[in-house]
């Protein structure tokens, strides 16, 4: 004969019709286990959330470890445990014990697998959004965005995609669950030509979400996927969901979400699926944002040089030829003065050493090919020479001997450009006379770069900028930014105690993890 409620409760110990009326009443699970952790009775709400008929519970052994129950049990001694249900999804219970008369034991439960997995989605979504503030590039922001939604319990594989028009390529901005998907677009690009349908195509047309239940078995059985065949049948997954990328009303591409056997995409998930596709999106948008300003930064700077090159070569070029016909003036004339041609000659020489020196460090500016050869300090020293004789600025560049950065050749022209800007504000509007250049290590080992002048502070643009120079200020300053970002440093910009200007660039030092720390300073020319 089977456990019965008598055999869990001592004859008079409480009457089983209040026993019975307390258990109904709740509205979360409650139990009995008799001394071998089998179940002996349970109430209504239990049995529902175990998803079996009382028949087929009772005697069976419970899911609740009974080993290490304190005499007191009470509520603060939660537990939890996962429960297979008869359709085969798996839910999580949340569980606390007491002992009852005859070794029994009392378990109260309900179920918080919504509860946790929201948790998991708010955890992701956080992290995500650090990932958007962090990353410098948009590959690896949308990896980490892919995942975070793939490490939450009931996804098994995530795609971002973005394209401009439906009948483009698809370009793969985020990845994860699934094995080795480097040639996907192709493969897909191959199914659409054998006529596949593409489900996720209607959410990019209409900006809505798509939910296509069993959509792995649809797949794999259809000869048009046949391409993706390999791809698509490594992940343990059955339902799919496609949420559109939406941002200031323009769809730029969507998230799939390959979800795990048993897993319906309900609301809780489609609401996680939709702030992760926002992220996304808003990571999307700002990094086409600021290719823009990068395209207008260097637009603006094609100008400068050719302002430049008008105010300096140019003129000194138009001045050696008026002096190339004085001088042969001179010599058709019978009484040439030798000391006037001598003069004139002397004159021309002056005026071409110029014109040479500023084509050369205008060709500098253009691409400094110094760097490779002589390394960075090097470099900036050769270029605060010509900027210390063409505008007469006294620049101090110090450096201790063995500081030379290890860094690559691309992260020291982009360290480079930087002073280069620095040093270029300085001239145009510091109103400056000496300018100090330092090169350091910090005790983290991180290389610090500071450009400090005497000139006018943080006043130097009130009221005294046009309007183009205060958008090539601000388009500077984002083009410093964007170059110490690129590398994972920090950049600070703003005035000193003492007075006068400074920026000061902090990059990772060697073996240092590069990834963009999206701070700085928010003061600027």
């Amino acid at each position: 004969m089977g456990p019965t409620a008598e055999s869990a409760w001592s004859p008079g110990t409480i009457d089983d019709s209040v026993l019975q009326a307390l258990m109904e009443v709740s509205a979360d699970g409650l139990a009995v286990l008799d001394r071998y952790g089998r179940f002996v009775m349970l109430n209504t709400a239990a049995t529902e959330l175990l998803g079996l008929p009382p028949d087929e519970i009772v005697g069976r052994t419970a899911p609740f470890e009974i080993g290490d129950v304190s005499p007191h049990g009470s509520r603060q001694d939660r537990h939890h445990t996962a429960w297979s249900a008869p359709d085969g999804r798996r839910r999580d219970l949340e569980y606390c014990l007491a002992p009852v008369a005859g070794g029994a034991h009392a378990v109260w439960f309900s179920d918080v697998t919504d509860a946790l997995r929201q948790q998991e989605r708010l955890t992701a979504i956080a992290r995500a959004a650090s990932s958007v503030a962090d990353a410098c590039s948009l590959r690896a922001t949308l990896d980490a965005v892919a995942r975070e939604i793939a490490m939450t319990a009931n996804i098994a594989a995530v795609q971002i995609l973005a394209m401009d028009d439906p009948r483009d390529e698809l370009r793969v901005l985020g990845m994860a669950g699934f094995d080795d998907a480097a040639d996907f677009t192709e493969r897909l690009s191959a199914c659409r030509r054998r006529g596949a349908r593409v489900s996720f195509m209607d959410a990019f047309q209409n900006g809505e979400p798509v939910v296509v239940p069993h959509r792995k078995a649809a797949i794999l059985s259809d000869p048009a996927w046949a391409p993706l065949h390999g791809i698509m049948s490594y992940p343990d997954w059955d339902s799919f969901v496609s949420m559109p990328l939406i941002v200031r009303g323009r769809v730029l591409g969507v998230i799939n979400a390959y979800y795990v056997p048993d897993e319906d995409p309900g609301p809780h998930s489609l609401a996680f699926l939709e702030a992760m596709a926002d992220h996304a999106a808003v990571a999307i948008d700002t990094a086409s944002l600021l290719t823009q300003t990068r395209s207008q930064a260097q637009l603006d700077e094609r100008r400068r040089l050719a302002r430049d090159l008008h105010d300096s070569v140019v003129q000194q070029l138009l001045s050696m030829r008026m002096q190339a016909k004085a001088l042969h003036a001179q010599l058709d004339r019978v009484d040439a003065d030798p000391g006037r041609i001598r003069s004139g000659a002397e004159e021309l020489a002056e005026l071409s050493r110029s014109a040479l020196a500023d084509l050369r460090g205008l060709v500098f500016e253009l691409r400094p090919l110094d760097l490779a050869e002589r390394g960075l300090v090097e470099a900036v020293r050769a270029h605060a020479a010509s900027q210390q004789a063409r505008n007469g600025l006294a620049i101090d560049v110090r450096a201790s001997p063995d500081l030379e950065p290890d860094s690559g050749i691309d992260v020291q022209e982009d360290l480079y450009r930087i002073i280069q800007e620095a040093l270029h504000n300085v001239v145009k509007h510091a109103h400056a006379t000496a300018v100090k250049i330092r090169f350091a290590r910090s005790e983290d080992g991180d290389l610090v770069v500071e450009v400090i002048d005497n000139g006018c502070g943080p006043d130097r643009t009130s009221g005294t900028s046009t309007a183009g120079e205060a958008e090539h200020e601000t388009l500077g300053l984002v083009s410093m930014r964007e170059r110490t970002q690129r590398w994972g440093g920090r950049l600070d910009v703003g005035a000193c105690p003492a007075g006068g200007w400074m920026v000061r660039v902090v990059l990772p030092g060697p073996g240092a993890s590069i990834v963009g720390t999206g701070e700085g300073g928010t003061d600027g020319r």
